[in-house]
């Protein structure tokens, strides 16, 4: 259950609404090449649109340290707004100041401006009590639709939700409610898949699927490291050395809950063209490393979806960005969407592979939130979250 106010528990009617957004989308020649967190934001927008509020809509993007990158602007993500909404949207080159004054003053119920990106000042991930109070004067209201950086206690997704009544979008209460529902009421047979490159990023969430799931499916470089924990050779593959006592303390404690590779796409060199071998786990040799999981792999994980409930899957099952290495996890994208389950996607090489294999329309839910929806079903406090108004039950 939801316990958070979101933008229906309260009028906005005139209201000026401090809304963050997560626009952290991929820029191609200054354009928008992904808009699909834009997309998913539009929900909230329209809803604040029509009920007459005055919408400043922030965001970060990429990781500009606190500096102005002219590259990483707001101002393509604030273009394509306007082009999928239909209205005017104005972009404000500024995140606080007078310019951002001006500009707020002048706006009107249904307007939205959208402010530059928030982490061109360092007081944004410093999470400064003077920015977030900048940014909480512009406004009546806040709103905090941004799932993915709900796991950072930043001034825009944190700060400010301290300075001014703060409720969540319909992006955010769609998100907790699907992932609270995997985490606190799973339907079984409930059947996780786990993949990327390290274990050591997601070893409170392997433990966490342990306690709830009925059987884990673990792909990707990440399988290479428990595969090296149960005695296997992995010739030049990816495996973290310090985290191979941990994977064999896991599968100890995992009663056969875990599945992994049984065979594996090898090869001598991470290249397009590079020449592949299809071979058991137990066949690694030394100068040749698993890219992906194997023909056999792909058949027992999708066998194993057979029947479920829940799907939740995190991760690709190889170096899925590079071709012939990305047929694993097209697999896998066709099988979850094919399960019959209710299904949850996050992280972006799962959710650009739905896209690749055509299947993105047949997934229940698609988590905007990588690492945050991977900290969610850690079970750890989002704090952008946690800083929002609770409802009255």
């Amino acid at each position: 259950m939801f316990t958070k106010k979101t933008i229906r528990d309260v009028d906005v009617r005139s209201k000026k609404v401090l809304l963050r957004v997560d626009f952290n989308v991929p820029l191609k020649d200054g354009k928008v090449s992904d808009d699909t967190r834009i997309r998913a934001s539009l929900p909230t927008i329209r809803y604040l649109i029509d009920h007459q509020a005055a919408l400043i809509v922030c965001s970060h993007l990429g990781r500009p340290k606190g500096k102005v990158v002219p590259e990483m602007s707001l101002r393509p993500a604030a273009d394509r707004l306007g082009e999928l909404i239909g209205l005017h949207v104005t972009f404000v080159p500024d995140t606080i100041g007078p310019v951002v004054q001006a500009a707020v003053e002048g706006l009107r119920p249904g307007g939205i401006l959208v402010l530059e990106n928030t982490r061109f000042s360092v007081q944004e991930t410093d999470n400064d009590p003077a920015f977030a109070a900048d940014l909480a004067s512009l406004a009546d209201l806040y709103v905090n639709d941004a799932f993915g950086s709900a796991h950072r206690a930043h001034a825009s997704t944190e700060g400010v939700a301290h300075l001014i009544p703060g409720v969540a979008g319909l992006l955010m209460e769609s998100e907790i409610t699907y992932l609270g529902k995997a985490l606190q009421d799973p339907e079984h047979p409930f059947v996780a898949i786990l993949g990327g490159a390290k274990i050591s990023d997601k070893i409170g969430v392997v433990e966490s699927l342990l306690r709830t799931t009925d059987m884990l499916l673990i792909g990707g470089g990440m399988a290479n490291t428990f595969l090296a924990a149960r005695g296997l050779d992995m010739g030049d593959s990816l495996v973290e050395a310090d985290a191979v006592a941990t994977a064999a303390d896991i599968l100890k404690a995992s009663k056969d809950k875990i599945v992994l590779p049984h065979d594996a796409v090898v090869a001598q060199a991470v290249e397009a063209g590079a020449p592949t071998r299809i071979v058991s786990v137990e066949s690694v040799h030394a100068g040749w490393r698993i890219l992906d999981i194997g023909p056999a792999t792909v058949e027992l994980f999708s066998q194993s979806l057979k029947g479920a409930k829940l799907v939740v899957w995190n991760g690709p099952m190889g170096v899925f960005e590079l071709a012939p290495f990305d047929v694993g996890t097209s697999a896998i994208a066709r099988a979850v969407a094919e399960s019959g389950a209710t299904t949850i996607v996050g992280g972006g090489d799962s959710i650009a592979a739905l896209k690749h294999a055509g299947v993105a329309d047949k997934i229940s839910h698609i988590s905007t939130g990588g690492g945050a929806s991977l900290e969610f079903l850690e079970g750890k406090t989002l704090p952008g979250v946690a800083a929002l108004q609770d409802n009255a039950l």
